[in-house]
């Protein structure tokens, strides 16, 4: 079984068809509703989340968990921490 597949959210962001900056500035948004140790699973089609979505989790401090791509969307897996 993939990683990603035992990952179970407890919210989901779709955040497909918008670009950067807007996953990332939507992210940050759901975070500050979530409680420390939830998962949000992130929708998104802009292939630059792969890098911007580890970064954001390094600067913020948050838990990037997985990320992986089905059939042109990438799902995105962060922990809050704090």
């Amino acid at each position: 079984m993939a990683e990603q597949e035992k990952i179970k959210p407890e919210e989901t962001l779709d955040c497909v068809g918008l670009y950067c900056p807007m996953p990332i500035v939507n992210v940050a948004k759901k975070m500050k509703e979530m409680k420390v140790g939830q998962v949000l699973e992130l929708l998104a089609d802009d292939a630059g989340i792969k890098q911007d979505m580890p970064s954001w989790c390094k600067t913020t401090g948050n838990e990037f968990l997985d990320i992986a791509e089905r059939e042109g969307i990438y799902h995105v897996f962060v922990r809050k921490t704090g």
